[in-house]
């Protein structure tokens, strides 16, 4: 009785070539340059630009915390944009963006751009206790003449 069990195959060697023999392709960008970003980080650079804008006129921001936030946390009527949170004991002010009800409302990045800058200088005014005109007298850091700004419901989609 010869119960001999069948031998393993051998290790798959590595691929150096592709089916047609043609070679494994090369990189696909070149190493200096970002294979993708995500949409969330392309949003928090825009945040980022409008906040290093803006800190330029107002230095006091810098004491300020910048936050994005995917929604907002409660359930409300209308869906905000963004939330201004005044300092309280040990903690700094804050100043929320909320990603994804700016991007439903945009078409392009340049659009977004600018809700992102117009949502950032509102709340910063709100904070500060100033009009929006005072803290940005630019309107969208000169992306746009304010009069060519399209004017964004605050309200829910559909609404």
């Amino acid at each position: 009785m010869d119960s001999s069990v069948p031998p393993l195959p051998p290790e798959p060697r590595p691929r150096r070539r592709d089916r047609h023999g043609r070679g494994m392709r090369g990189p696909v960008a070149p190493p200096q340059v970002p294979l993708s970003v995500s949409r969330a980080e392309s949003f928090r650079d825009l945040v980022q630009d409008s906040v290093e804008r803006l800190e330029r006129r107002w230095p006091q921001l810098t004491d300020v915390d910048f936050l994005v936030l995917d929604v907002p946390g409660s359930l409300e009527d209308t869906v905000p944009l963004g939330r201004a949170l005044s300092a309280v004991k040990g903690q700094p002010a804050q100043i929320v963006v909320y990603r994804r009800p700016v991007e439903i409302r945009t078409k392009s990045r340049d659009e977004r751009a600018l809700l992102v800058h117009e949502v950032v200088v509102e709340q910063v005014a709100e904070l500060l206790g100033l009009s929006p005109e005072s803290v940005d007298p630019g309107g969208g850091g000169g992306c746009a003449a304010p009069s060519a700004r399209p004017h964004w419901s605050r309200t829910r989609r559909g609404g």
